[in-house]
């Protein structure tokens, strides 16, 4: 791993190869170690360390993108040389507006000591007290327990040098039986807030209870909703307009709701990547200090998240939502998620239905409707009926087509704690907590 310094000195050694041509440097540093187990067994522990330099060089309003993990000399030399190449044989992009100028970049800890050297040991004797309680139970338990340590550069030839490390962990499990399944995932920069126990007894309840589930009749129910759930409500609104392209091209489903009330009171989310009790990262990958964004406040749609080239177009200031070149035409995207807590819990949630279902997971969920992230999916991993305030059988599977802006409008409660969770789709964060919405509109079965 390296230092700042050594960062720094890496980023000016390769900028100097671009000689008259502006260029933008990002600097990656990965170690992530990972013990994967299924069958109740530990079948796997790997560990990985990568440097990866992607230069993006410019000619003009041309650019062109080049990446390397060596650092010779020569390697060096031939990543400045492949980048110009790529730029001068590009075409133009007409809203090129140059690089970034310098700033001053909130400094945030997210390193945790602990977590950066947790071992393959220490892993597997959490991972083998899930897989023990599974079999006792006559489950099957499968998952992953990861941590790691990360460095994140950003440099370019304006004087631009951002920098910040990271820690991170992550544990997730799935526990089976031959009809039924539960799962549970949380994820932190410090691996002692993951209470990895905790969370495998939670997926072996959800599998035990959820033997021998029943057909029920599709329509429209009320819902308690685990935040495994509530964190596909959100991630699927920031991928379908969270951003402020797709509202500038008038395929979001903020379009013609900005400043008006389209979801309920009690619905607050907002986007802040220098706050600790995320995931936090303080800059974006164009060295732009990331802002605290106010996506929907107490059910008003406030606006999206900009990167530099959609604020320009907007006249506005960039929030720091940038992503890496490489993904330019997903840019910008909100990256550190949170919704608001409430003063429920699920238990009271749950109590406070007279006919319902309790749901645990959404699963293969993909836009019908942008405009109105009309969302279509699959429930998984634990759907129970709600009668008359307590959990009587579990149901068989669920098909929906739902629009997520009408199901959080629909918000009835919300709970007051709130679970961490990194997507696998770009390293997005999200905390959220569970809700109870009043109405959820399920299509058919899903066998």
């Amino acid at each position: 791993m390296l230092t700042k310094t050594e960062a720094q000195n890496l980023c000016q050694k390769v900028l100097k190869r671009s000689g008259t041509n502006d260029a933008e440097l990002i600097l990656m540093v990965e170690e992530d170690a990972l013990t994967r187990f299924a069958n109740n067994t530990i079948h796997q522990n790997v560990a990985e360390l990568n440097l990866r330099l992607t230069l993006r060089m410019l000619a003009g309003k041309r650019s062109g993108l080049a990446t390397t993990n060596r650092t010779d000399e020569s390697s060096l030399d031939e990543l400045a040389a492949r980048a110009l190449v790529n730029a001068e044989t590009s075409p133009e992009d007409p809203e090129f507006i140059g690089l970034a100028e310098p700033s001053e970049y909130p400094q945030v800890n997210a390193v945790d000591q602990v977590t950066a050297g947790y071992s393959p040991e220490q892993r597997a004797t959490e991972v083998g007290v899930v897989c023990r309680l599974a079999k006792e139970k006559g489950l099957n338990a499968s998952g992953a327990f990861s941590t790691g340590y990360s460095e994140i550069a950003v440099a370019n030839t304006k004087g631009v040098f951002a920098y910040h490390a990271a820690t991170k962990a992550d544990f997730q499990t799935v526990v089976m039986s031959d009809d039924s399944s539960g799962r549970a995932h949380a994820s932190d920069w410090q691996v002692s807030a993951i209470p990895v126990e905790a969370l495998g007894i939670e997926a072996i309840n959800k599998a035990d209870r959820g033997r021998n589930p029943r057909n029920i009749e599709p329509g429209d129910y009320a819902v308690v909703l685990d935040p495994y759930v509530t964190y596909d409500l959100i991630l699927m609104l920031n991928m379908t307009g969270m951003g402020a392209r797709s509202v500038l091209e008038g395929r979001s489903w903020m379009n013609d709701r900005i400043g008006k009330v389209a979801m309920s009171p009690l619905v607050t989310i907002w986007d802040d990547g220098t706050d600790p009790n995320g995931l936090p990262l303080p800059f974006d990958f164009e060295g732009v200090p990331k802002k605290k964004v106010e996506i929907v406040t107490e059910g008003t749609i406030k606006g999206p998240v900009y990167d530099r080239s959609t604020a320009h177009q907007a006249q506005l200031k960039s929030t720091g939502h940038a992503l890496p070149p490489e993904f330019y035409m997903y840019s910008p995207r909100a990256a550190n998620l949170f919704m608001a807590p409430g003063d429920s819990s699920v238990a009271e949630m749950i109590s406070s239905t007279d006919r319902g279902l309790y749901i645990t997971r959404f699963w293969y969920t993909r836009p019908v409707h942008p405009r109105d992230a009309v969302i279509t999916g699959m429930t998984r991993d634990g759907v129970f009926m709600i009668e008359n305030g307590e959990l009587t059988f579990p149901v068989k599977n669920l098909r929906f087509t739902q629009s997520y802006v009408q199901a959080l409008a629909d918000v009835a409660a919300v709970s007051e704690d709130t679970r961490l969770q990194l997507s696998e789709y770009g390293s997005i964060a999200l905390r959220v907590p569970a809700l109870k919405i009043d109405r959820f509109n399920f299509t058919g079965s899903t066998v």
